[in-house]
């Protein structure tokens, strides 16, 4: 006769497999055993259930998969016509294209999930065209050209900490923080009027942005903007 017996961690014990065999017969058996028999034990929970990713899944910011390529999902509407088969309407970019796009899923379809890895890095320099990002950790760099920066490089600034995503080992976007802070570079001094009336004039920035500041805010000051809409939020 055999005998295998496996004891795992448990919340309130631990978790045992008795399994026995011989010639004549073979058993296995899964029981609890609680440590203290003088404390009452929880229910065996039952192991999660995995459910499939699908189209009634979707919601702003979902990362999909379609004909090879991710997509992040800006939009969506879920549609039960009076007649048909109900469906999911939605509005994606793709990471790599940038391109903007509708699409179409009959609801309850399965999809594809992108698995995209979110990775903090630091903004360290610009070398020639290119964005040199650091893991602070490991010190390796990625580099990023100006056209897969695009417009986003008005906000960024050296030591900047930023969100690299990445798609099958390669880098296909970066998330700027929501807030920065940048110092006012030149501002128009001819501007006059009314503060309390609530002007604003153009600041440059000392990343090279243009935006719109109150009329009491002159060069040298340091200010708050929202790199979602390029505003002013406030003096920093």
């Amino acid at each position: 006769m055999a005998s295998l017996r496996l004891r795992l961690p448990h919340s309130n014990g631990r978790l045992l497999f008795s399994s026995s065999s011989s010639s004549s017969s073979s058993s296995s058996s899964l029981f609890l055993w609680n440590p203290n028999p003088q404390l009452p034990m929880r229910p065996c929970s039952r192991f999660p259930k995995i459910y499939a990713f699908s189209s009634n899944d979707i919601k702003v910011g979902s990362n999909i998969e379609v004909d090879g390529s991710p997509w992040r999902v800006l939009e969506f509407l879920h549609v039960k016509p009076g007649k048909g088969a109900a469906f999911v309407r939605t509005k994606v970019r793709n990471y790599i294209t940038g391109n903007t796009v509708e699409k179409t899923f009959r609801a309850g379809s399965s999809i594809q999930e992108a698995n995209i890895v979110k990775e903090t890095k630091q903004f360290t320099y610009k070398d020639g065209n290119q964005f040199v990002f650091m893991d602070l950790a490991s010190f390796e760099e990625c580099r990023l050209n100006e056209a897969e920066v695009g417009d986003k490089k008005k906000w960024l600034k050296e030591g900047m900490d930023c969100n690299l995503l990445f798609w099958n080992g390669r880098v296909i976007d970066f998330e700027l923080p929501i807030t920065v802070k940048l110092t006012v570079v030149d501002v128009d001094p001819g501007v006059r009027g009314d503060t309390a009336q609530g002007g604003s004039k153009p600041a440059t920035l000392d990343t090279g942005a243009v935006v719109n500041v109150p009329l009491f805010v002159e060069v040298g000051e340091e200010i708050l903007v929202d790199t979602r809409t390029g505003q002013y939020m406030s003096r920093a």
